[in-house]
């Protein structure tokens, strides 16, 4: 009989992914992935870290550089220019 594995996804709150978010842009280029992990000022699953990276490099406000550094780079001076031009509505 084979036994199934069940793995439980933690998705974080939206106060951890500020967290994580705020700690990147305070601290930018600083860290590789595991050592920004380490850091933290709260402590979560690797799991619940990986998926606030994902989803942060998703709607590209970090990038990982070639020397495996976080980079945060949202501008959001720079997407408020654009935000309101009538020429690039949806």
């Amino acid at each position: 009989m084979t036994e199934l594995l069940i793995t439980k996804v933690r998705y974080p709150n939206l106060q951890t992914v500020f967290m994580v978010e705020r700690f990147i842009e305070e601290n930018n280029g600083e860290f590789k992935k595991t050592e920004l992990f380490e850091k933290l000022p709260k402590k979560m699953m690797w799991q619940t870290f990986q998926i606030i990276m994902n989803y942060l490099q998703s709607i590209n406000k970090i990038l990982i550089e070639k020397n495996g550094k976080v980079v945060y780079i949202w501008n959001p001076e720079f997407a408020a220019k654009f935000q309101n031009r009538p020429d690039l509505e949806i």
